[in-house]
Formats: structure tokens, C-alpha cells, sequence
């Protein structure tokens, strides 16, 4: 089944009130070796988003529209690390913390939670740490999407059905309009890739919209 919204998609689009959110495209989730590598997953089904999020970026910024980037990890204390979380083991054993092929897992400033290169934010644009799978939870996203005016945000990233739909349904309970874009999310299991974007945009849009890069940048060229 499709997975993509027919186009063209019922988006108010406003671009004075709208910022592009890249959700988590961080090494320790698409590079071998990271936190999702030691779960057992491919990684290259992740990697798939990578180019067509560059497009879209490229053409955002050439807007000059604001972007916004997250990365999910957690203090190196790890003070902010749930329990429930921390006792969740990878394939190998590994926990969130322990040492690996690039650094300490899903810990800040360790080299796995950096931005991969592709898609490494610019000076001014912000970068979001976010304890939790949600973008909004224990960080200051809402504030600031605030004081940007955003009223509208476009989203892409990984995975499909953990971080970026729990991002989507917080800004949704927030009073944000969303768009997701198919190919510019990813996700380990193809299944849920599809599935979590058709909850998202059921019964007329319950949670946002649903289309593609293609559509996005046709309506960018026509600012």
C-alpha cells in the first residue's frame, strides 16, 4: 500500500510560519557500529532518507526558512536516563552508556551522538538534545519554536514509528500543523515505516500530513 499522500497534499504551507525539523540523523543510529547497529539492525535502510533530506535542506536553506535539528542521548552522568531505559540490552549486550565503537552509547558529546556529515547542521541553526524518543519532552523545542513564530513544521529523520511520530503527536497536542515526508523518514522495519505513517495522516489528517521531498520542493521553487 502506498505510502505516500496523493498530491498535492492539504498542507496550509506558510513559509513565515514554518520550520523543517530533521529528527536524530546522528552516527550511533546510521553509521556500523552505533547504538542501532548493536540492536542488530541494517543501517542502511536508515541511510536511504539521507539524500533526500539533503535536497530538501539544500532548498530550505537557499529559502532562508529556519531548521531545526535533534539528536537523541543523554548527559554522561546519565542522571537523565531512565531506569526502564538503561535496562533495555542490544544484541550484544551493550547498554545506553557502555563503551562502543564510538564512544559511549547514545551519551553527548561522545562521537556516535554527532550529526552525521551529510547533514551536519550550519552555524545558527539550532541542534536540540533530547533525552527521550519525543522532540518536545525535557527540552526547550516549544520555547523556542515560539519565539520563532513557527506555527508549522515540516519533519524528517528516523525512525518512522519511535522518535519522529512521538514527535508529531507532541507538536500535535501543542497546536502544530505537520508535514511529513515519506522518503525523508526511515525506519529499521520497512512495516512500521508505512504503518506509522498512516496513523499519522488517517482519518483526514489526525496527526499531521503525509507526501514527499518532490512535492515539497516544487512548492519551495514557487516562492
Amino acid at each position: 500500500m502506498p505510502d505516500v499522500a496523493a498530491e498535492p497534499y492539504p498542507f496550509p504551507f506558510d513559509p513565515a510560519t514554518c520550520a523543517l525539523l530533521v529528527i536524530d540523523m546522528q552516527r550511533d543510529f546510521l553509521e556500523p557500529g552505533g547504538f542501532g547497529a548493536t540492536l542488530g539492525n541494517d543501517v542502511s535502510l536508515l541511510r536511504r532518507a539521507i539524500q533526500p533530506i539533503a535536497r530538501v535542506l539544500a532548498a530550505w536553506r537557499a529559502a532562508h526558512l529556519p531548521v531545526l535539528h535533534t539528536r537523541e542521548g543523554h548527559r554522561p552522568d546519565l542522571s537523565d536516563l531512565p531506569p526502564a531505559k538503561h535496562a533495555r540490552p542490544s544484541g550484544n549486550g551493550l547498554h545506553i552508556g557502555d563503551p562502543g565503537p564510538m564512544g559511549r552509547i547514545l551519551v553527548r558529546g561522545e562521537p556516535g551522538h554527532a550529526l552525521i556529515a551529510e547533514l551536519a547542521a550550519l552555524p545558527g541553526e539550532a541542534v536540540i538534545d533530547k533525552p527521550g524518543k519525543g522532540a518536545f519532552y525535557a527540552t526547550g523545542l516549544h520555547v523556542q519554536l515560539q519565539s520563532l513564530g513557527i506555527r508549522q513544521l515540516v519533519v524528517t529523520g528516523v525512525t518512522t514509528e519511535v522518535c519522529v511520530q512521538s514527535t508529531i503527536r507532541e507538536a500535535n497536542d501543542r497546536g502544530y500543523d505537520c508535514l511529513v515526508l515519506s522518503d525523508c523518514t526511515a525506519s529499521y522495519i520497512p512495516e512500521l515505516h508505512a504503518a506509522a505513517l498512516r496513523m499519522i495522516s488517517a482519518q483526514g489528517g489526525i496527526f499531521g500530513w503525509v507526501s514527499s521531498a518532490d512535492c515539497l520542493l516544487r512548492t519551495l521553487s514557487s516562492l
